[in-house]
């Protein structure tokens, strides 16, 4: 008895790790309420997410800025592309400047990724944010990707002087600003794309609540 009670311990004790394992490999996420759009905070790098369409942002293709974090990320696993086209006579990363990118096999999850140019990082604020909200909707729209996810990526473009909330609440505006837009043109039957079911923003795990907060700010402003 006390042998079979030793081996049922084990086997307990196996799963338990079994399980811990696994939900320590599952990106945490934050549900955001009270949204006309339903959205969540996903803490997930954009390099890893299997999505239709993942949306990042690039500041201006100059030496001085530098890939950080994420971004280093997402371009070693496309070997390389981003800095390839990041020039100034190629992707120069304008404001509102968008590229769409098809990745090979093998690299990134995500079917489709859509780069949205910052524009200057010396004279950045976090309201210039609210037209890459508009843009995200409005492409995710055309390009007929209803769970679209978003990385602003300010900060592993190197401007770190915001918060993510303050980045996070501009984006929503232009989003749900673009969302509206859409839905009369959809009714009138003058539509050519789709209305997007729900968004998942990307953030840091220690950046998660305080993104999820200025989304919802964003949210409680335009009820």
């Amino acid at each position: 008895m006390t042998m079979i009670r030793k081996y049922f311990s084990l086997w307990l004790l196996a799963l338990v790790v079994a399980a811990a394992g696994t939900a320590q490999t599952q990106p945490a996420q934050l549900q955001v309420t009270d949204g006309p759009i339903p959205m969540r905070v996903l803490s997930q790098g954009p390099a890893d997410t299997d999505t239709e369409l993942q949306v990042i942002c690039l500041f201006r293709s100059d030496p001085v800025n530098g890939f950080h974090g994420a971004l280093t990320e997402m371009d070693e696993k496309l070997k390389g592309l981003l800095e390839r086209i990041r020039r100034q006579d190629l992707f120069r990363g304008e404001l509102g400047e968008t590229i769409l990118i098809a990745p090979n096999t093998g690299t990134i999850p995500a079917k489709k990724l859509l780069i949205i140019g910052l524009g200057d990082s010396q004279t950045f604020m976090p309201e210039r944010m609210e037209m890459i909200g508009s843009i995200v909707y409005r492409e995710a729209s055309r390009l007929r990707a209803a769970h679209p996810f978003f990385a602003p990526t300010v900060l592993d473009g190197g401007v770190t002087k915001y918060t993510t909330g303050q980045t996070s609440e501009q984006v929503i505006h232009g989003f749900l600003r673009a969302a509206a837009t859409e839905k009369i043109l959809s009714e009138a039957g003058g539509s050519t794309g789709i209305l997007i079911q729900d968004l998942t923003y990307l953030a840091g795990l220690q950046y998660a609540a305080i993104t999820r907060d200025g989304i919802e700010k964003a949210l409680a402003t335009a009820r």
